[in-house]
């Protein structure tokens, strides 16, 4: 079995489909933290609904750069997890993290990358642009996190098909699914390419 840690700022819905994955015994890994730049998400709700300890790390809690990237190396030395998974974590990760964690950091994008990703392209506006560019397809992406944003090497994809009626609403919802489909067993599958 294992060990992970996640990120989240948000509803942290990405978050909950993996733990219940684990709850279920498809995925044999245990989550070991929360860290979190947003101390009211749901995110946090989930974590502490599955006793999974949550560190809120961020400029209010850090203001100090040095004292927040040592924050969140204290946290990665604690817990000593195999991979970190980025799941609706919506701050680029310092560098040194990075370094701590070469290619065992992953995260999910609502895009077919390498379209529709990179600095500005998250939530809303992913699917906004999706629809701006008349495309007949999108869907979700894990990635390995690299220095540049959303240009690790792509691990899996799905597509979905994009209707003439869409709206980013239901755009977002339809790739939304398939990211819970996909992201637990792209994270098993690449757990067990490293002999985890």
């Amino acid at each position: 079995m294992f060990k992970i840690g996640v990120m989240a700022s948000g509803g942290g819905s990405n978050f909950k489909a993996i733990i219940d994955r684990i709850g279920e015994g498809d995925l044999e890994a245990q989550c070991k933290f929360l860290i979190t730049n947003n101390a009211g998400c749901g995110a946090v709700h989930h974590a502490e609904e599955f006793g999974i300890p949550v560190h809120h790390i961020s400029g209010k809690t850090h203001p100090d750069q040095a004292a927040y990237e040592a924050a969140m190396l204290e946290v990665l030395d604690k817990y000593d997890v195999d991979l970190l998974i980025l799941a609706g974590y919506m701050k680029a990760l310092p560098l040194c993290m990075l370094k701590r964690m070469p290619d065992r950091i992953l995260n999910i994008h609502p895009s077919l990358l390498p379209k529709f990703g990179g600095k500005g392209f998250f939530g809303h506006h992913v699917h906004e642009a999706v629809l701006a560019a008349h495309e007949t397809e999108s869907g979700p992406t894990v990635h390995l996190v690299s220095e540049e944003i959303d240009r690790g090497r792509i691990l899996a994809q799905t597509k979905v098909p994009v209707m003439k009626d869409d709206t980013a609403d239901t755009l977002a919802a339809r790739v939304l699914v398939q990211e819970h489909a996909l992201y637990w067993k792209t994270i098993k599958e690449y757990a067990a390419s490293l002999g985890l």
